[in-house]
């Protein structure tokens, strides 16, 4: 499934289904937005994450809603949201926890 943004550029929604494919096995930088609907800076955080998106076509963005997807939150120790992972090359290589300004997640995918 995907959800649907004004430009051309799609967010992943990522499940435990296709995190493998999509995240595991990518080659080169994704970032991953953990969030939930009830979550007040989630709602503010996610159009700064598809602006980043829509700036970085090389930078694969993908969102976990950790109410449908606990296995996944639980795997990354998400313990607040909204929390941003990045991984190069199927790895780790970054995170930062809450509300952060476009700039902050530029730093995290470079």
């Amino acid at each position: 499934m995907r959800t649907t943004r004004r430009s051309t550029m799609d967010t992943i929604t990522i499940t435990k289904d296709n995190f493998q494919t999509e995240v595991l096995k990518t080659k080169g930088t994704v970032l991953i937005d953990f969030w939930a609907s009830w979550c007040g800076p989630c709602r503010m955080l996610s159009p700064i994450v598809d602006q980043v998106a829509e700036e970085h076509p090389d930078v694969k963005v993908g969102k976990i809603n950790v109410d449908e997807e606990p296995e996944l939150a639980s795997q990354f120790d998400v313990m607040s949201i909204p929390m941003l992972v990045v991984f190069k090359d199927g790895q780790k290589v970054n995170e930062s926890i809450g509300l952060v300004p476009k700039e902050k997640i530029v730093e995290l995918i470079q």
